[in-house]
C-alpha cells in the first residue's frame, strides 16, 4: 500500500530522474542488479526507484551522479529539488526562503524547530504525528528536515535566531533519552557565531505582558533583502509579504525576544534541562 502511495504522490522531479536513471542504466547495458551492486543498492531499490515506488534519496542520487552520471550533473543537480518534494506541500514555498536567508527569525511554541531537531527527535515528532503516515513517508520527511541543517554552514552564513517557550524545552517526544539529545544537540548550536537562541520563561505572563500568545511564526529577510513571515496554521502554511502586515508581526517578535531570557541565560537553562530530563 506504501508503495502504490508513493507512486501516486510521486512528483515531476522523481518521475524525470526515475526516466533518466533507467534511461542511462540501459544505455550502458547495464541490468537493475549491476547497478544496484555498483551504487550499493539491491536490485528490487533500483526497480522501486524507477517506478516511483520509491523514490530515489539524496543517498542514492549521490551514488547514481557517481557511478552513470557520465559527468552531465543532472542527478546532482535533482538533489535540490527531490528535497523540495518530500516537504509537506503547506511548507514547500517557505523551505526555498529559508535557505537562501540572509536573517531567519522563529519564535516557537510546541516543538523545537525544525531546523534545530536532531535526528531521533524529528522521527519520533513525525512517527506520532495524527493523522499517521507509513514508515516509508516518516523516514523521507525525517531525511528532508535534516537537510535544512545544511543552512548552518551555508556561506555566507545567515544570522539565525530561535526564541523558545521554555514548555518546549520540557516536553519529551518519544523518550526521555531522545530529549536529553535534543537539549544537547540545541546547546550546541546555540554556541555557534550566527545563532543565536533565546527562552521565553513560564513565568512571563506573571509578570506583565504577554506578547506570544498568539503562536509560532518565523520572520525571513530574503536575499533580495525583502521581509516575509511564514506561519502555520492545522497544517495550512501562511506567507505574509504585506509590509504593514510583515511590519506588525515583526514588532510582535521583537517584544516576545525582549521578554525572553538572555542568550547566556538561556543557554545555562537549556544545558541544566538537559542534565535533569526524565
Amino acid at each position: 500500500m506504501a508503495r502504490a502511495e508513493n507512486k501516486a504522490e510521486a512528483g515531476g522531479t522523481a518521475h524525470l530522474v526515475a526516466a533518466l536513471a533507467k534511461g542511462l542504466r540501459e544505455q550502458q547495458q547495464l541490468s537493475q542488479e549491476q547497478l544496484g551492486r555498483k551504487i550499493g543498492y539491491t536490485a528490487s531499490a533500483v526497480s522501486a526507484m524507477e517506478t516511483c515506488a520509491q523514490p530515489a534519496s539524496d543517498q542514492m542520487l549521490v551514488k547514481l551522479e557517481e557511478s552513470i552520471g557520465g559527468g552531465l550533473g543532472v542527478f546532482g543537480k535533482a538533489r535540490k529539488w527531490m528535497l523540495l518534494e518530500k516537504y509537506p506541500a503547506r511548507f514547500r514555498g517557505f523551505s526555498e526562503l529559508e535557505a537562501g536567508a540572509v536573517t531567519l527569525s522563529s519564535y516557537m511554541t510546541l516543538v523545537v524547530d525544525g531546523l534545530f531537531q536532531t535526528e531521533e527527535y524529528a522521527r519520533a515528532l513525525i512517527g506520532g504525528s495524527y493523522p499517521p503516515v507509513s514508515e516509508q513517508k516518516r523516514e523521507e520527511l525525517v531525511e528532508a528536515r535534516l537537510a535544512r541543517r545544511r543552512l548552518f554552514e551555508r556561506n555566507p552564513a545567515p544570522m539565525i535566531e530561535l526564541i523558545l517557550e521554555e514548555s518546549v524545552l520540557r516536553r519529551p517526544f518519544g523518550s526521555w533519552e531522545t530529549l536529553r539529545g535534543q537539549l544537547r544537540s540545541l546547546a550546541e548550536d546555540a554556541r555557534r557565531d550566527n545563532v543565536c537562541v533565546q527562552v521565553l520563561p513560564l513565568d512571563r505572563g506573571l509578570r506583565g505582558t504577554y506578547a506570544g500568545d498568539r503562536g509560532a511564526m518565523k520572520l525571513v529577510e530574503t536575499q533580495e533583502h525583502e521581509h516575509v513571515v511564514y506561519m502555520e496554521i492545522e497544517d495550512q502554511g501562511i506567507l505574509i509579504n504585506d509590509p504593514a502586515e510583515v511590519s506588525q508581526l515583526a514588532h510582535r517578535y521583537a517584544k516576545i525576544r525582549a521578554q525572553a531570557l538572555s542568550p547566556d541565560e538561556s543557554l545555562g537553562l537549556i544545558e541544566r534541562l538537559a542534565g535533569e530530563a526524565g
